[in-house]
C-alpha cells in the first residue's frame, strides 16, 4: 500500500534515533516534510542526511521534550511559517528505572511524568490548533502494553503511558466535530535502547527492528484513515477498541 504525504508537515518527537527515527524517514520518504524534534543534535544531523539522500527534506528542531516554553513556541514557529500541521507523531519518552513502586524515587518519578505525560499535554495545548487547520489532521501517541497490562516494577512508565493513552482518548472524543483523527500506538518489544534498558539479558535480534514498526504504522497518517479514539496493536497490525472493567 503506498501512501501519499506529498505537502504535508509531520512533526516527529524523539526523532534522533529508534522508532521516531524511523518513522521520520517513512514520512519523508512518503513525500511529507518533516520537523524532527529531539536533543540530540547528532542523531537528528544524521537523519536529515539520510532524509537528503531519498530526496525528502526536514526542519530540525533539537530540544528538551521537557523544556515547556519551547513546546509553546514550537506551535508559533510551525504557524508563522506553515500556518497548519498536518501529522504529529508524539514519540519522545523515558523508561525511568525497572523497580518496585516503592523504592522508585522521587526525582524519577516526577522526570517519567514531566517526560512521559506533562510534555504530551503541552504538546496538545500547543499543536492542536494547527492541526485542527489541516484538512485530514493525525494525531499518533506512542505507549505501551503495559500501559493496559500493568506489570510488577514497571511501575512509574506503565502509569504514565496509561496517562497518556486516557489523554489521547480524551483528545479524540473532544476533536469528533473535526477532521483530526487522533490514535495511540502500542508498538510492541522493539529493539532500541529503551528496551535494553528494561531487559538487558534479552537478545535485541529476536524483536523487530524500529524500521519495521515505522513502515507498519505509516499507514495510521493517511488522510484516508477513519479510525479515531482508539489502540492499534503493531504486533497484531490491527486497531482495538477500549473496554470498561468486566
Amino acid at each position: 500500500m503506498t501512501i501519499d504525504l506529498k505537502d504535508r508537515i509531520a512533526l516527529v518527537t524523539g526523532a534522533s534515533r529508534g522508532i521516531g527515527y524511523f518513522t521520520a524517514l517513512e514520512l519523508a520518504k512518503a513525500g511529507a516534510h518533516v520537523i524532527a524534534c529531539a536533543r540530540t543534535v547528532g542523531g537528528l544531523e544524521e537523519l536529515d542526511d539520510i532524509i537528503k539522500a531519498v530526496g525528502g527534506s526536514a526542519t530540525l528542531v533539537p530540544f528538551d521534550i521537557t523544556d515547556m516554553a519551547a513546546i509553546d513556541k514550537l506551535g508559533a514557529s510551525i504557524f508563522e511559517r506553515w500556518g497548519k500541521l498536518d501529522i504529529l507523531v508524539a514519540n519522545a519518552g523515558i523508561l525511568g528505572v525497572i523497580s518496585p513502586i516503592a523504592h522508585v524515587e522521587a526525582k524519577v518519578f516526577e522526570k517519567v511524568m514531566n517526560t512521559n505525560v506533562t510534555s504530551m499535554w503541552r504538546l496538545i495545548r500547543s499543536l492542536e490548533p494547527l492541526l485542527v487547520k489541516s484538512d485530514a489532521g493525525r494525531a499518533l501517541l506512542l505507549s505501551s502494553g503495559v500501559a493496559t497490562n500493568p506489570r510488577a516494577f514497571w511501575g512509574a512508565y506503565a502509569m504514565s503511558k496509561a496517562a497518556v493513552e486516557t489523554m489521547g482518548r480524551i483528545w479524540a472524543e473532544e476533536m469528533a466535530h473535526t477532521s483530526l483523527k487522533i490514535n495511540m500506538v502500542n508498538p510492541g518489544a522493539t529493539r532500541t535502547a529503551m528496551r535494553a534498558q528494561a531487559m538487558p539479558g534479552e537478545d535485541p535480534e529476536t524483536l523487530p527492528h524500529p524500521s519495521e514498526i515505522a513502515e507498519k504504522i505509516l499507514p495510521l497518517m493517511s488522510p484516508s484513515l477513519t479510525e479515531s479514539g482508539k489502540l492499534f496493536v503493531v504486533r497484531e497490525n490491527r486497531f482495538v477498541e477500549y473496554r470498561l472493567p468486566e
